[in-house]
């Protein structure tokens, strides 16, 4: 039975705007997919493990072909577990807020956790990378209080959507789709609520194709 791994980023709950349009997306995707497996990976309340020194001296091991060290390994394992996590999943969903014309920090944190060498990428003989994720398609639904967007002028400033698009394409996704809420604080109140709108219709478009 197919699993959709939605990777929610934004620690406002029912306020957040890219809460609630990935879930009117995940609400028409499980009408249009009944037999499919929801599940919601809450990063504000359940946070990636640490990556401090042993993990990245175990990383390092990784990399040369060494096994780590006994405490570095046990630090290892907890990141493995997590990205065991993750690519148990066919399909996914990345709700996230702009922050600083950026990333939450906890989405960045776990990305790090995620992109390891000979988990979600490898190195080909030809010192190549290889992404290890193919053929999993994902939708990235984004919030932003201004306008970033193609057109808008402020696309030099916009480090969320292109980092995403980098980040998930170096582990081998290759279909990304992006549904973008924007503004939802720099023209006001209303507009942020026709922008929502917006959105939801989209979202719910979108999920019976996906």
């Amino acid at each position: 039975m197919p699993r959709v791994l939605h990777i929610q980023a934004s620690p406002r709950g029912d306020e957040s705007f890219s809460i609630r349009v990935a879930r009117a997306f995940l609400e028409a995707y499980a009408k249009a997919h009944p037999g499919d497996t929801l599940e919601t990976l809450d990063l504000a309340a359940d946070p990636p493990p640490p990556f401090r020194g042993d993990e990245a001296a175990a990383k390092m091991s990784v990399l040369v072909g060494r096994a780590p060290a006994p405490e570095q390994a046990k630090a290892w394992a907890r990141v493995t577990e997590s990205i065991g996590r993750f690519k148990t999943a066919e399909r996914f969903v990345f709700s996230s807020p702009m922050w600083n014309f950026a990333l939450p920090y906890h989405l960045k944190h776990y990305l790090d956790v995620l992109i390891q060498p000979g988990e979600t990428f490898r190195y080909t003989p030809e010192g190549k990378v290889e992404g290890l994720l193919r053929g999993r398609p994902c939708v990235l639904v984004l919030a932003r209080g201004g306008r970033y967007g193609p057109g808008s002028g402020g696309e030099a400033m916009d480090f969320q959507l292109p980092y995403l698009k980098a980040a998930l394409g170096f582990i081998g996704f290759e279909r990304i789709e992006t549904i973008l809420i924007e503004p939802t604080a720099a023209e006001g109140p209303d507009a942020a609520q026709k922008v929502l709108a917006a959105a939801v219709a989209e979202a719910r478009r979108r999920a019976l194709a996906f």
